[in-house]
């Protein structure tokens, strides 16, 4: 009981320095960009460390069959992987900020746990 409320004295004095290093790592996850590709390439999707796209390139060749279902299916397939890579990286960027907090202090740092960890689509 007391080695818990020695930790919770020691979190509660560090605040300010914590809530600064998680706000510069979660800043640069913004940096962070990942590719993720479907088709053997057709399609690829850029993602950044916060789970955002910020590009989509399609092969012309592509577009010259137009077949709309497939460009949809290739589309979300190139988003998911660029999204999973990005999970991943933003998860082992974030992983010195780990034994900083206890669980549950930092919820918005969730969906980077890893794929298939909280928050993950």
């Amino acid at each position: 009981m007391f080695n818990q409320m020695g930790m919770l004295t020691e979190l509660i004095r560090n605040a300010g320095k914590l809530r600064e290093t998680a706000e510069k790592a979660f800043s640069s996850l913004g940096e962070l960009v990942v590719e993720g590709e479907a088709g053997g390439g057709l399609v690829r999707a850029k993602v950044n460390g916060r789970l955002e796209v910020v590009s989509i390139q399609l092969e012309p060749r592509l577009l010259a069959d137009q077949d709309k279902e497939l460009i949809e299916d290739l589309l979300v397939a190139a988003i998911a992987q660029a999204q999973t890579k990005a999970r991943e990286a933003a998860a082992q960027s974030l992983s010195s900020l780990g034994g900083a907090f206890p669980a549950g202090l930092m919820p918005g740092l969730a969906p980077f746990s890893g794929p298939g960890g909280p928050g993950a689509p």
